[in-house]
């Protein structure tokens, strides 16, 4: 899904300043989700690298070691166009090579060790640098009041442009595969292409949910109800519920920022607990062995809910960003902000949600 159907969650006029991801004004730095133990058959690397995938550092260090890419674990893939900070590891009869290992765009920072392999998950979140440039001192106000804002009712997650491949079309591919149009028999690359289906339909899901939020928000119940297929009382409950993005009876909650999944059944106590960031709505990820919203929340979902040949997931609909922090150097017209997020989430949609671009 593209920016110009998004559905924004503020109601801003865009803000124009300068935004690009590079290694200098974009750095990623994971945090685990565990302590390491410090002793096992698995090094633990922290490495710091740039203008590199996470899969292209990988290939180099492999390369280099002599062993197989798939044999060092990692956590969580990190973009091409940033500085970041990350743990992989290494079996430990590599040692030796791994302690003379150099490279121009790759610095190991950090060697401990582990009894287990790193595998995808394995990290609680990620902190963000990001500096804005051009932004001017009535700029910087807006920055600061939309940021408090984020701060307080958190954000949307949806899905980065990243998930959609550099033409932004390979959730189109993981249409034809799943409606048998084509045929894709790099079975990864089927995986990632049905993947991206799931998180375009995901993504359009959410964009719904926060258009009907908005209607709730700006209208009266009267005139609103028979298009939103709820009674009035029903409108009404949802306008008493103080976040601006409403739940609904039958939605799929989870605590936050982790624990089990359920069933709203009491709507006004989930709400407040959802407003107090205790708890959030989770979107479906489509597909086999997935729990499905009933209710209200089925109506919304199941236009989104399609047949795919992979098992389904529920997704935190709605993210807290955390330890936001912001610096405005006006002699250089730089807008620094430092943030954090949970695992799953993309700095760039916070960066989309502050600057409506």
């Amino acid at each position: 899904m593209n920016n110009t159907t998004k559905q924004y969650f503020l109601n801003h006029s865009k803000i124009d300043v300068h935004f690009k991801q590079s290694k200098d004004d974009f750095i990623v730095t994971e945090i685990p989700l565990y302590e390491f133990s410090g002793e096992g058959e698995h090094i633990i690397l922290k490495i710091r690298k740039k203008d590199l995938t996470t899969w292209d550092a990988l290939n180099i260090i492999s390369d280099y070691v002599g062993c197989k890419s798939r044999d060092i674990g990692y956590a969580g893939l990190k973009d091409k166009n940033a500085m970041t900070i990350q743990s992989i590891s290494v079996p430990k009869k590599f040692e030796e090579k791994i302690d003379k290992f150099e490279h121009p765009l790759i610095k190991i920072l950090e060697k401990t060790y582990h009894n287990n392999k790193l595998r995808i998950g394995h990290l609680k979140g990620n902190n963000f640098f990001i500096r804005l440039k051009r932004v001017f001192p009535n700029d910087a106000v807006k920055l600061e009041e939309v940021l408090k804002k984020i701060a307080v009712f958190g954000m949307p997650n949806y899905f980065g442009f990243q998930r959609f491949g550099i033409e932004g079309n390979n959730y189109l591919k993981g249409k034809d595969i799943i409606d048998g149009k084509l045929r894709e028999k790099n079975r990864k690359l089927k995986q990632m292409y049905v993947n991206a289906y799931q998180s375009y339909l995901f993504n359009q899901w959410l964009s719904k949910r926060i258009e009907t939020s908005k209607l709730v928000n700006a209208f009266k119940p009267k005139e609103i109800y028979e298009k939103l297929n709820m009674s009035e009382n029903e409108i009404k409950e949802l306008k008493n519920q103080k976040h601006p993005f409403k739940i609904l009876l039958g939605d799929v909650m989870s605590h936050y920022p982790f624990g089990k999944i359920f069933y709203v059944e009491n709507l006004t106590d989930e709400a407040e607990k959802f407003n107090n960031q205790d708890r959030v709505p989770t979107g479906l990820l489509c597909g086999k062995k997935v729990k499905i919203a009933i209710d209200k929340a089925r109506e919304l979902e199941k236009d989104y809910d399609k047949k795919t040949i992979m098992d389904g997931s529920r997704r935190f609909a709605w993210v807290f960003p955390s330890e936001i922090q912001s610096n405005f150097k006006e002699e250089k017209n730089w807008f620094e902000i430092n943030f954090t997020l949970p695992k799953g989430s993309y700095a760039t949609e916070l960066i989309s949600e502050l600057l409506h671009i």
